[in-house]
């Protein structure tokens, strides 16, 4: 039961614009965490319009522009911070293996909390070697290392000091992250010391394909590729149906979808430009999943367990943990090359390691497995080599591209999304030629597909702007439908016996679901939702007010089926003041929520006293 009765059902009021934040911070530094890779990047207030890449780091592999670096995270067998990036790469391959299985090599650990259904600050991570460590340790270990690094390099370009509290951080996530996950990152960045918990509005949460849609709207034509001008090798030609090149800019009211593809989620949004100030407004509740580019590194571990068996694939992975990170880059950097229309095949090197443990281990050799396993499309090459035919390849590709050109369209489908015109494809994944040309058939047309020249660097261009206003996105969706349980009074006939409880003389129905908001309503940035509550008895010192949600909007009860408790408002009630008349203790708690934001907010206030009341919304700590 919650401790109170709400007392006021206030609708959605809007309170007048909120001012825009008079300037307190000189620099924003916007961090992308990627699943994959990583970078930041940070623009002075004074120069918006010059947005700083991050310098080369050490070690990037050569030929490519490492504006960004790989997310791998190496810890000490005590637990210690050793390295990120690239360098934890290569330290991690150059430790002995015997030594190896004692330290912690974390890559692609994102991807754990978007799939954990229970988050909470103690989930665990697991290494590489198999060993376990909290996961929120080695988020804020990834980013301490990002401050450190970054207030080094805006040092370095300011020409005054810069103090703590001018920095204004911005932190990427992916928008189909549910509220718990932004909640940890934020309580990461705490804990790796960006700003403090007493100023919370000094970090904002970003959504990466939000960020990404603030970039895309800026574009000019030379910045971007559109693919339906690409010659297509099979044949098809799409300018025949007379439509236009893309014009050098948008115009207000224009309405596009991102879809931003990244190392392990791909999230969809549908936004329109709003006149007259070229605001966005969000059109259907963003949507997406785990089809990231993840998906295709899994298919090759699942081909390797094929044809070498999962029990050797575990035990390499284990005894051998560095070997298999290196097999496990060398393919990417394949990945990275595969095109649709490629006739020869794809080398891998095995790492020498993983052939001689595979002998010792089944006793036969490497060639004679590939040999049994009778897996046409991948061969051995004298020269050492794992083969991936172009078949391989499409085969691994395939589900996840399937999964994302599925998405897409079933977004286009709906009736919010009629009139887009535009599609824009960013993020890492939207680099691979192979995703491009799937699109492209299945989408092109019906919609521009245009991808901006940057592509791996648009989310992270766009989170500096978002940091710069966040006001920019002005009406959002709700992911879901919100509220608190609440007492009304019964009504025979309407609610079931089992919800009766009679207080005092009076017959109340339990369990009534008090909507704060609904899924896909659209709330614009300052409306708010206000509810009264009162201390159940005088004395009392906190009021808690447990949140349930539910994907559907279909409910009545929060015992309804898919409604579950995802989290909990505390309001910390100030001692009565002395002296105070009896009967005072009936006190208003006016607490104020915002769900326009990237984040749900809370505040509170004291009706009697009209002081601040402490409150706080928790999503973790289920």
């Amino acid at each position: 039961l919650s401790p109170s009765v709400s007392l006021s059902t206030l609708s959605l009021q809007r309170p007048e614009a909120r001012s825009r934040m008079d300037h307190p911070f000189t620099v924003v530094v916007a961090i992308d965490f990627g699943t994959t890779s990583s970078g930041y990047a940070f623009s002075f207030t004074q120069d918006p319009e010059a947005i700083h890449m991050m310098r080369r780091w050490e070690g990037g592999d050569p030929g490519v522009a490492n504006q960004k670096s790989p997310t791998s995270l190496l810890l000490t067998p005590e637990l210690k911070f050793h390295s990120f990036g690239f360098a934890a790469r290569d330290n991690y391959h150059d430790l002995d293996p015997e030594e190896a299985q004692h330290w912690l090599y974390f890559d692609k650990f994102k991807m754990k909390i978007h799939s954990t259904t229970d988050l909470t600050m103690e989930t665990e991570l697991e290494a590489v070697s198999g060993r376990k460590v909290r996961a929120i340790d080695v988020f804020s270990h990834a980013l301490r290392f990002f401050r450190v690094h970054a207030l080094k390099e805006v040092k370095d370009q300011s020409s005054s000091l810069l103090e703590g509290d001018e920095v204004r951080w911005v932190i990427t996530v992916p928008a189909v992250w549910r509220q718990p996950a932004k909640q940890f990152m934020r309580e990461a960045a705490y804990l790796a010391g960006l700003v403090s918990p007493d100023t919370p509005e000094q970090l904002l949460i970003a959504l990466e394909p939000e960020a990404a849609s603030i970039y895309c709207r800026k574009l000019r034509l030379h910045q971007v590729i559109d693919l339906s001008l690409r010659p297509m090798t099979n044949g098809l030609s799409l300018e025949s149906d007379g439509s236009r090149p893309f014009d050098s800019s948008f115009r207000q009211g224009d309405r596009y979808i991102v879809a931003d593809c990244g190392g392990g989620t791909v999230d969809l949004t549908v936004h329109q430009i709003e006149q007259p100030q070229g605001t966005l407004k969000e059109l259907y509740k963003v949507s997406g999943g785990p089809y990231g580019a993840v998906g295709v590194d899994l298919a090759f571990e699942a081909m390797l367990c094929k044809i070498f068996g999962e029990d050797f694939i575990e035990s390499f992975k284990a005894k051998r943990p560095a070997a298999w990170v290196d097999l496990t880059i060398a393919f990417e950097a394949r990945k990275r090359t595969a095109t649709p229309g490629r006739s020869n095949a794809l080398n891998i090197s095995l790492p020498f390691s993983f052939i001689d443990f595979y002998k010792r281990y089944r006793g036969q050799s490497v060639e004679t497995a590939l040999r049994k396993s009778n897996m046409n499309i991948v061969k051995w090459s004298s020269q050492g080599m794992l083969r991936l035919t172009p078949e391989a390849m499409n085969e691994l590709f395939q589900p996840t591209i399937n999964n994302i050109i599925k998405h897409i369209e079933e977004l286009m489908q709906r009736q919010e999304v009629q009139g887009v015109r535009f599609l824009f494809l960013v993020g890492g994944f939207a680099e691979s030629p192979m995703l491009q040309r799937a699109a492209q058939n299945a989408l092109g047309q019906t919609c521009r597909i245009i991808i901006p020249q940057d592509v791996g660097l648009t989310i992270l261009k766009g989170a500096v702007l978002f940091g710069l206003d966040p006001t920019v996105v002005r009406v959002r969706r709700c992911p879901l439908t919100y509220g608190v349980g609440v007492l009304n009074r019964f009504v025979e006939g309407r609610h079931p016996r089992d919800k009766l409880l009679v207080k005092e003389g009076r017959d109340w129905c339990t369990d009534i679901l008090d909507r704060f908001v609904s899924v896909d309503q659209s709330v614009a940035l300052g409306e708010v939702v206000r509810r009264s509550y009162t201390p159940a008895r005088s004395g009392q010192r906190k009021i808690i007010i447990n949140i349930y949600c539910s994907v559907s909007d279909d409910v009545v009860y929060i015992s309804d089926p898919g409604v579950r408790k995802c989290g909990a408002i505390t309001l910390d009630l100030p001692e009565a003041l002395p002296g105070a008349v009896a009967g005072a203790e009936r006190r208003e708690i006016r607490a104020t929520m915002q769900f326009g934001d990237t984040e749900i907010k809370v505040t509170a206030v004291d009706m009697v006293t009209n002081q601040t009341v402490r409150a706080a919304i928790d999503f973790l700590s289920n």
